[in-house]
């Protein structure tokens, strides 16, 4: 029977962030359990992509894993737009609107899902350390005094001092221990796709706030080529999936009111439900939660993935003894003793669950505010987003919030010049 120092169920992004985190801290052994391998790059983008922000960006840059990246397809972006269907409001960030020592190359960066992904594998792959379990997905849990014991059916089951759950938003770990959720319906689904534009990105990235919810262009590594995530009602999200590519152009070009010039359909259009969901804790006994596992968030602001690869990175450093003193945790001289040190993981739960719940107010606080509402609600909104725009400290601190620089950040996140 193997034996290892963390078991994580979930090879994704997040996943793979924390196997690579820890082994870049520590010597720790670390298993990967995902039946799900890594798929080839097609010559057309995946459809399903990530905002990563400079926090994110730090983290792959220390896990030597960045240039690997870029190396494949990604594109930066050094402004966004905002702005009101239903109004005259709007917000303009731009890089040069970034001051002080901390500031990045780009605003952030819009990277398919599965170029990030395969990075991670392959460079986790070069890590003796390592080892994957691809095979056969666990097919149970038992969590006794001193190990996790994981089976895999037909294969030898394997132990660990600590089970990592970075198995997205229906976490089957989660349901496994019993970690209940709170969670709430937005009522809204996310249609997704790749789109042409016929004026280009032009190094933006645009989000319209229309009555039904929000529509986001992000560019890709073509310079017409954008990804797109347009919520709204499950309603109109059928209605909008039923028209032919004509139709559906004719649309999402009025939708924008023309400012990316005619827009086209350049893939199939995904659809998927949106869902608040907050695991009520992230730790129980020896299994933690980590990710979409532990809390999903509207995309409109596009941080889900980034507050993923923090826990990731808070994760490691509290695993492998590298908790500071602000943190307020006593660390065992012996590293492998924080692996199941009650103490040093519910630190972690309240330092990742802290940040998890601030993230799900604001989207939520933003959602309702451009939800449909009467004319003067509606000028009032318009007026603020104006003021905003103008009031430099206020519109400063927006921008060091979408960059990651916020909150208590791991050390693999802070940036460094």
């Amino acid at each position: 029977m193997q034996k290892f120092d963390v078991l994580i169920v979930g090879g994704g992004m997040v996943g793979l962030t924390l196997a690579l985190a820890i082994r870049k801290q520590s010597e720790l052994t670390v298993a990967v359990a995902d039946t799900q391998t890594p798929d080839e790059l097609t010559a057309q983008p995946e459809i399903r992509v990530s905002a990563i922000n400079a926090a994110s960006q730090q983290i792959f840059t220390r896990l030597d894993v960045w240039q690997d990246i870029i190396g494949q397809r990604a594109q930066a972006y050094q402004h966004m737009h905002i702005w009101d269907k239903a109004g005259y409001g709007k917000l303009d960030f731009n890089l040069d609107d970034v001051t002080g020592s901390a500031k990045p190359e780009q605003l952030g960066w819009i990277i398919e899902n599965k170029v990030i992904r395969n990075a991670l594998w392959q460079k986790a792959q070069m890590d003796e350390g390592i080892s994957f379990f691809t095979d056969e997905a666990v097919a149970s849990i038992g969590v006794g005094e001193s190990e996790v014991f994981a089976s895999f059916g037909s294969s030898m089951p394997i132990t660990a001092n600590l089970l990592v759950g970075a198995d997205g938003a229906n976490s089957w770990v989660r349901k496994q221990v019993n970690m209940p959720i709170t969670f709430r319906d937005y009522d809204h689904h996310a249609l997704v796709a790749t789109v042409s534009c016929e004026q280009g990105y032009q190094d933006t990235a645009w989000q319209v706030f229309l009555p039904t919810g929000p529509l986001a262009f992000l560019p890709l590594y073509e310079k017409n080529l954008c990804s797109i995530v347009w919520s709204t009602s499950p309603e109109e999200a059928q209605r909008l999936r039923a028209l032919d590519k004509a139709a559906f152009a004719k649309e999402i070009t009025a939708a924008t009111d023309g400012k990316l010039g005619r827009v086209s359909l350049e893939s199939e259009l995904g659809c998927y439900p949106l869902m608040m969901r907050l695991a009520q804790d992230f730790v129980k006994d020896k299994v933690v939660l980590i990710g979409d596992a532990a809390h999903t968030i509207h995309p409109l602001a596009g941080q889900g993935v980034n507050l993923g690869l923090l826990d990731a990175a808070a994760l490691a450093q509290t695993l492998t003894g590298q908790v500071t003193a602000e943190q307020g945790a006593t660390v065992s001289p012996d590293i492998s003793d924080n692996l199941s040190n009650e103490i040093i993981l519910k630190q972690f739960a309240r330092w990742r669950k802290a940040e998890a719940a601030e993230m799900i107010a604001a989207m939520e606080a933003i959602k309702q505010l451009f939800t449909p509402q009467q004319e003067v609600t509606k000028l009032i909104r318009g007026i603020g987003m104006s003021l905003l725009d103008n009031f430099s400290p206020a519109k400063k601190h927006l921008i060091r919030q979408a960059l990651g620089y916020k909150g208590q950040l791991p050390e693999l996140a802070k940036y460094t010049g």
